[in-house]
């Protein structure tokens, strides 16, 4: 019987799994046939992966694309990091009247959705502009300063701060660190998972990000790879070999930065301290 029970286990996960990556196989599949292929719903791999990265390279200015969504990703999870861990930080460590008050505010704007703010948003960027065009609309700085912290990632450092062990803060202030060095020499380096857990959320939240890059970036020069993807689908006649050849290689960086911190990134999520 415990035997039976194990079969059907594994049985049902391996079904689980196959549905599961079969979208991810379907892609890269399609990727390496011509769009006639794909449309037909070819499972056969074929020999047009070259041929559509060419078309790809030649049709789009696919580096730039990549080079701006890079940026984008990589300061935004930097300044998400340090700002929301500092912020987590200080919610849980320093006790005042008004702290939970501002916690709470902090989280009810969870509850606001991105397309109600979306106008003020635009309208905001558009008055900087007059001041500071290099932070205003059409630039990467516009899509990196609303998004360089959330209240979820405030919410999650401050969740993993309750199992910081208290006796390494009151040992480093009696080493005679201040509170800024505690946070960077101690905290930082002993919170290692939940930084990684954290970066991976952001770093894909900010590759992936497509509604408010479409909004406020109006140049080419300035496009950022979904934003790439969705203008090759919207042809007349879109080549659907070539677009899965983009999004294949939009899937690179975020599945490299997954698969290398997958360790700490279950570690982080369950909130352990190392």
């Amino acid at each position: 019987m415990h035997k039976i029970k194990r079969s059907l286990t594994y049985i049902f996960l391996s079904i689980v799994s196959f549905v599961s990556i079969f979208p991810f196989l379907w892609m890269i599949i399609s990727s390496t046939n011509k769009s006639v292929d794909v449309t037909k719903g070819s499972l056969l791999p074929g020999t047009h992966f070259m041929e559509n990265l060419r078309n790809l390279l030649n049709t789009t200015d696919l580096t730039t694309a990549l080079l701006n969504s890079a940026q984008i990703a990589v300061i935004t999870t930097i300044l998400a990091l340090f700002i929301a861990s500092m912020a987590g930080y200080g919610f849980q460590v320093f006790r005042s009247k008004s702290r939970d008050i501002v916690f709470n505010i902090i989280l009810l704007s969870m509850m606001i959705p991105f397309a109600a703010l979306m106008v003020p948003l635009y309208r905001f960027f558009a008055q900087i502009s007059k001041v500071a065009p290099a932070i205003g609309i059409d630039t990467l700085s516009a899509v990196i300063l609303p998004t360089m912290t959330t209240a979820f990632l405030i919410f999650f450092f401050r969740q993993s701060t309750k199992m910081f062990p208290k006796d390494l803060l009151e040992a480093g202030r009696m080493d005679g660190l201040n509170e800024l060095g505690v946070f960077i020499k101690i905290y930082m380096p002993t919170m290692k998972t939940t930084y990684a857990a954290a970066a991976i959320i952001t770093f894909m939240s900010s590759w992936n990000n497509y509604l408010w890059p479409l909004i406020v970036l109006q140049t080419p020069e300035n496009t950022t790879i979904p934003l790439l993807i969705s203008n090759l689908g919207a042809g007349y006649a879109p080549d659907y070999g070539v677009i899965m050849t983009a999004i294949v290689i939009a899937t690179i960086p975020t599945a490299a930065v997954f698969f290398i911190m997958q360790k700490h990134f279950v570690a982080g999520m369950m909130g352990s301290v190392k």
